[in-house]
């Protein structure tokens, strides 16, 4: 890529500062070709111009591609800051600037919504510089008595002096991962450290790399490295944290009640819980009953069972690991045998007991209230029965006429009463004896 240089180094360039731009990369200096706001400005120029235009610059040298762009700035209210890269532990000044030098006056900076005053004057220094200083700034001054005006808004970076890189930050049980200590733009560091939170883990063998493995669950963490580094401001440098994941796929998926054959009867409520013995989160829980999936989620609630669910039951726990979950982990559990019965057996027999038992009470019921009944009715006495008056015998000359009243004393008047001799069950029978009941 094409680099374009500033002069005087400052960003954004002013138009008022007699800005001049050099073109360096591939090539001959002859065949640089420039670009203004997009569109190609001088073809075939040399390498470097001096700008009397504001706008938008790049270069473009053979092979080497377009530089970055730099502008050249003629607005009213400037904040500048330095070409050059800004690193951790570093000094920077901040200017602002009214147009073609005009003094300005009650100036204040804004980082983030936070106003800062510089200590008199227009300039504002910060040191030592941290990463959290990256930002965007603006200035804003007072012109006569109440016309403020604020700059556009400048970004500035601030780099680490060291940078951890890792092969990977999510990664599994078992993994090897690198540390790479690098100073910025990969110059050299020495005496290299690297650190698990607060405590040295190992020192490289060689260079500024350290390899760890296996990786176990307890190497989850912040990492870092310091070293030293060839600057009188900072000689000992150490880099920003660096968060490793070690995950672990999941295993030993059981189903509480744990026994392998479980016996339950129809109506019954039954809950089964599915666990895993480890395994990192997010974990989710599948049921299958005969090899179908019924149900998600660590429990698995049947109430009211039936004889429709009996059958094999097992959990399928599942988590997806990896930098995107692309890494898939699954752990069935043993099956569950569950049997339902129609009806508990205790039950059933007691059911029958019973009925047996009140059959016997309404039966000796029956028989006691029919002996009660027989003693309790009304008394028999003999003589009761009307004996009844012998038919006459039968042949020409009798008469075969109604039964006869017989003759009795006159009753007393009141009540009176009249004997009738009438034919009753006694009828017939040739002993009075023979008849003891009367109804």
């Amino acid at each position: 890529m094409s680099q374009l240089l500033l002069e005087p180094p400052w960003r954004p360039a002013v138009l008022w500062d007699q800005v001049t731009l050099t073109c360096q990369g591939l090539g001959t200096a002859g065949d640089t070709t420039w670009y203004r706001d997009g569109q190609r400005w001088w073809q075939k120029g040399g390498d470097h111009v001096t700008v009397t235009l504001s706008g938008t610059y790049t270069c473009d040298r053979p092979g080497s591609g377009h530089s970055p762009p730099v502008t050249v700035s003629h607005d009213w209210l400037v904040l500048q800051v330095p070409v050059r890269e800004l690193l951790e532990g570093d000094m920077v000044t901040l200017r602002c600037r009214g147009w073609r030098n005009r003094t300005v006056t009650s100036v204040s900076y804004r980082e983030r919504e936070k106003l800062r005053e510089p200590h008199g004057g227009t300039e504002l220094s910060l040191s030592p510089l941290q990463l959290h200083h990256s930002g965007s700034y603006s200035c804003k001054v007072l012109v006569g008595s109440w016309v403020l005006h604020e700059s556009a808004p400048v970004t500035m970076t601030v780099h680490a002096r060291l940078e951890l890189q890792v092969s990977a930050r999510e990664l599994l049980e078992g993994d090897t991962v690198t540390l790479r200590c690098l100073r910025w733009q990969n110059n050299p560091v020495t005496g290299v450290r690297f650190y698990h939170g607060d405590e040295e883990v190992g020192r490289p063998l060689n260079g500024a790399e350290l390899s760890l493995s296996p990786l176990q669950q307890n190497h989850s963490g912040h990492y870092s490295c310091g070293g030293r580094v060839d600057s009188g401001v900072s000689p000992w440098a150490q880099s920003a944290p660096v968060t490793v994941t070690v995950h672990v796929p999941v295993a030993n998926a059981t189903i509480t009640p744990g026994a392998l054959a479980h016996q339950v009867c129809a109506g019954d409520p039954v809950t089964l819980h599915c666990s895993v013995q480890v395994g990192s989160a997010p974990v989710t829980f599948t049921w299958l009953h005969n090899g179908q999936e019924v149900a998600r989620g660590p429990l698995l609630e049947l109430r009211d069972i039936d004889v429709g669910h009996s059958g094999t039951y097992q959990c399928v726990a599942t988590n997806q690991l990896g930098q995107d979950g692309h890494r898939v982990f699954r752990a069935l559990s043993p099956e569950l045998e569950l049997e339902v019965t129609p009806g508990s057996p205790w039950v059933t027999v007691a059911v029958n007991v019973g009925r047996t038992l009140l059959f016997l009470l309404l039966l000796l019921a029956v028989i006691g209230g029919c002996h009660w009944w027989h003693r309790q009715g009304p008394p028999q006495r003999r003589g009761q029965c009307w004996t009844p008056t012998p038919l006459p015998p039968s042949g020409p000359g009798l008469s075969t006429g109604p039964p006869r009243v017989s003759p009795s004393p006159a009753p007393p008047r009141d009540p009176q009463v009249t004997n009738v001799e009438l034919s009753g069950p006694c009828e017939g029978q040739r002993d009075p004896r023979d008849c003891d009941d009367v109804l």
